[in-house]
């Protein structure tokens, strides 16, 4: 999958998804209707979250091909990633689920998301 939103070194989702893993930012936020959950067994509410960077992802031959990689951050400090489809191949179309509570989550200010660097 090819970057589409700046060009950059790094060019598909598993190579964010390596670089994420080698510091220790690999946790995979789950969505359930309760909120977002990882494996240390917490569920998280978007006041306890923020999206410290999105990555945005389009097949360069199939426009089905096309993911958002969100990087979040909690409140007790961990970090970890949410990773769907989107547009009209988004998994998530009910308006009180994962599109309402991303929504919710705060967005890390364009300087906090430069000095995010991966």
């Amino acid at each position: 999958m090819q970057k589409t939103t700046t060009p950059d070194t790094m060019t598909t989702s598993s190579e964010i998804l390596e670089i994420l893993r080698k510091k220790h930012m690999d946790k995979e936020f789950r969505w359930t209707p309760k909120g977002f959950t990882t494996d240390n067994g917490k569920t998280y509410r978007p006041e306890e979250l923020l999206i410290v960077r999105t990555f945005r992802f389009e097949g360069q031959s199939d426009p089905s091909d096309m993911e958002i990689l969100y990087v979040l951050k909690t409140n007790d400090g961990l970090f970890g990633y949410s990773l769907d489809a989107y547009g009209a191949y988004s998994s998530h179309d009910n308006e009180y689920g994962y599109n309402n509570f991303i929504r919710q989550i705060p967005q890390a200010g364009h300087e906090e998301q430069l000095l995010f660097t991966l």
